[in-house]
């Protein structure tokens, strides 16, 4: 850019400034404002910005400070559209509506314009537990823009913001929970504002829609079912995807809980968040993933297991940057909404369970509500390169950390601006009545390959289930206890919490999670042979996790977070959780398990699926101690199946009936504490973990007065163990009470 003018004008700027005394300061102020102006200018020479217009969304922020909730239609204010700002860099800029003069063409809606309704700050709540309240509204509101790679189309979410403010509780898992008024669903339009149509509908939250090179569109959706664990009344919502005319819609992530903000990376893969915290806080990892754009091979790029002091709470809203390989994002709160300090994420880098792979990009601006304490002053960043990127900004937002992080800002007031890596901020955009998020370039752009995904494969027509070849599980991350031999792996279902809030634990809680336990079920186990390979079948469309078993049975490795597999899927394992950041092992010839055929799933013993511990334990209590230990009342502690009620000792750990065997031993006794702390990762130290960590097991195995437990018995014991000592294999009411009696009880969402 021609950059002449501007630099005579700087240079007068240094000869007034010189000729100026520093004491006279309004005169100071001339020369600073007007070295401002100088700066904007030659901000807005960059030729990155040579796009004519810019797509962006206006909205005011929800009315409920979580990361949850923020997306939820029953927590919307009314207000804002979508907007286009012509020639945003020249002192003429001019907006435009998009949908002023559109009526949604197809769907529900037809025949209706989707308007922000007046331009007023409503009075409307939302209490956190599924249900809004306030006056009575006017308009929708507007969410998550995404442009078409040839420029030319617009999707977003809506929501009419109509309809009754009640949360629908049910366990159908063919249902929603909200009225289809208080859902955002999908919509796209030409960005003319012609050929308006509903995409999607029902009684499910659809967000955060994007075009996938395919021409497919991936998405965020509630119709996974389930609800997170922390105590509230928040359904879960996870990745999906849908052909371009909003049909053959398709569950892309399994995950039993909350995930985030989808975008396709330059290889054609999808990258998003995912709350991730099997057997782990809470506030554990809320981390970038990246999977194929089928939902194959979904993995961290990292943080997944690093300690909440050591990185931000939430990374949301990345965007892959242009020629780099790099990822900008937003540092966030977990207890409020998707706004904090800027970072640029280098995946290349090696993840050190802290924050190795970041780089600050507003350093000026802490981590909100992590040991920062910064505050929600930026959000949704679009990069132009690595050092420049599009974003907004609003500084009045203060504070959003601890020790009163639900700050809601009502009046929040963000603006577009394009920021640098060297600290500068420009404003570009500004509506005093209501804030402007995501904006982005109206222009064409690159066409990421498309991958190639069996979608007749997807579509039901092959087997359900994936083929799994693990290489050798003995190349893993943290060492081995000596003289390890794995011998089989056990595969556990996730499943997803079915009821809000959860009535009871599924057991004593696992140490540091603040939320209820993971309810899961065991599969079955294949054989690992002498060589570390294992082949084998897994059903697909389940989340499942894995556990390194030696050749006692017991667990000496177990996985605290979650995988999947798509039906006809073959997938292959270098290790078990190896080293990223260097080329695989060689191998010196075939593997054992692949000169065969994969192995099948073994089903574990009755009581593991589903999961129970009135059939899988008790009965080798009543067989070999329940009798003794009655008679020793006095010394010995209760061992017999007398349902009695348990005080919970922590946040999200409800007062729950367990047998008083259960109670006398999980706690003194059983494995739920996998030990670190502060500083700590999040990571399973090998051979300190289930039975072979835990007290009863070692008073079994040197032996018990005269107890004798059979191999199977034995076996019955180390499975509970493993399992984290845990009660119940369902959620609901009805059948915890079931359970108690002895039945068999299936979940209702699996």
């Amino acid at each position: 850019p021609d950059l002449a003018g501007p630099e005579a004008h700087l240079a007068a700027l240094q000869r007034a400034a010189a000729a100026i005394d520093p004491a006279h300061g309004e005169a100071r102020y001339v020369l600073y404002a007007d070295a401002c102006r100088v700066r904007r200018q030659i901000a807005f020479c960059n030729p990155l910005l040579s796009f004519s217009e810019l797509l962006f969304v206006k909205r005011h922020r929800a009315v409920y400070p979580h990361m949850c909730d923020q997306y939820y239609g029953m927590a919307a204010r009314p207000g804002g559209g979508i907007y286009v700002l012509a020639n945003p860099f020249a002192p003429g800029a001019r907006l435009r509506d998009v949908l002023a003069d559109s009526v949604v063409e197809r769907g529900r809606l037809k025949g209706q314009n989707l308007s922000g309704g007046p331009n007023k700050l409503w009075n409307v709540s939302y209490d956190g537990m599924g249900n809004g309240g306030g006056e009575e509204t006017v308009g929708g509101s507007f969410l998550s823009p995404d442009l078409s790679y040839d420029g030319k189309s617009i999707l977003f979410a809506y929501v009419e913001c109509t309809g009754d403010r009640k949360h629908v509780f049910h366990t159908d898992p063919d249902r929603g929970h909200w009225a289809p008024g208080r859902c955002y669903h999908i919509f796209q339009v030409h960005v003319d504002g012609s050929g308006l149509v509903q995409l999607t509908d029902g009684t499910w939250n659809d967000f955060d829609p994007r075009w996938l090179p395919s021409g497919r569109i991936a998405f965020i959706s509630e119709r996974r079912g389930g609800y997170l664990r922390c105590g509230r009344v928040c359904p879960t919502y996870t990745l999906f995807d849908m052909d371009a005319s909003g049909g053959d819609i398709r569950c892309l992530s399994h995950h039993e809980t909350n995930e985030w903000h989808p975008c396709v990376t330059h290889d054609g893969r999808i990258a998003w968040t995912r709350w991730d915290y099997v057997d782990r806080s809470f506030s554990a990892a809320h981390m970038p993933w990246i999977t194929g754009v089928d939902g194959r091979d979904p993995r961290p790029i990292h943080g997944n297991y690093a300690w909440r002091g050591n990185r931000p709470d939430m990374e949301l809203s990345l965007r892959p940057i242009p020629g780099s390989p790099k990822f900008v994002a937003t540092a966030a709160p977990h207890h409020n909404q998707a706004f904090g300090s800027l970072i640029l994420i280098d995946p290349r880098v090696r993840d050190d369970d802290g924050g190795q792979p970041l780089k600050r990009l507003t350093p000026e601006v802490g981590f909100p509500e992590t040991a920062d304490g910064g505050t929600e002053s930026y959000g949704t960043a679009w990069p132009l390169s690595e050092d420049y990127h599009l974003c907004v900004y609003d500084a009045s937002v203060r504070p959003a950390q601890r020790p009163s992080p639900w700050a809601v800002f009502p009046d929040a007031n963000y603006g577009i601006y394009l920021v640098d890596a060297f600290g500068n901020r420009e404003l570009v955009y500004r509506d005093p009545a209501i804030s402007c998020h995501q904006p982005m370039p109206l222009a064409a752009r690159k066409v990421p390959p498309v991958v190639t995904a069996d979608y007749e494969r997807l579509a039901g027509q092959g087997p359900d289930e994936a083929v799994v070849t693990l290489i050798d599980v003995y190349d893993s991350l943290m060492p081995w206890p000596a003289n390890t031999k794995i011998a089989a792996l056990r595969v556990w279902q996730l499943l997803p919490l079915s009821v809000a809030p959860a009535p009871r634990n599924m057991g004593v809680q696992v140490s540091g999670t603040g939320s209820v336990n993971t309810g899961r079920a065991v599969l079955g186990t294949v054989p690992v042979e002498a060589d570390g390979s294992a082949h084998f079948v897994v059903p697909s469309g389940k989340e499942v996790f894995f556990q390194a078993l030696d050749e006692n049975g017991m667990a000496v490795q177990s996985m605290r977070s979650g995988t999947q597999f798509a039906a006809g899927e073959k997938h292959a394992c270098l290790g078990c959780h190896e080293p990223k950041h260097r080329s695989p092992l060689p191998v010196s010839s075939a593997r054992l398990a692949t000169s065969r055929p994969p192995s099948r799933l073994r089903p574990d013993m009755d009581g593991t699926n589903p999961f129970s511990y009135p059939r899988l334990v008790q009965p080798v209590l009543d067989k070999h101690c329940v009798e003794c230990h009655a008679r020793e009342r006095d010394k010995a502690p209760r061992l017999d199946a007398q349902p009695i009620r348990v005080a919970g000792k922590a946040y999200m750990d409800a007062d729950t009936v367990y047998y008083a065997s259960y109670a006398s031993l999980a706690e003194k006794s059983g494995f739920y504490n996998y030990g670190g702390g502060p500083g700590q990762s999040h990571r399973t130290t090998p051979g300190e973990f289930g039975a072979r960590a835990s007290k009863l097991y070692q008073i079994l195995a040197k032996g018990h007065y005269d107890v004798k437990l059979s191999p199977e018995e034995m076996h019955r014991i180390t499975v509970w163990l493993d399992s984290c000592s845990m009660f119940y294999g369902v959620y609901e009411v009805a059948g915890g009470e079931a359970q108690l009696r002895g039945e068999i009880v299936r979940p209702t969402l699996e």
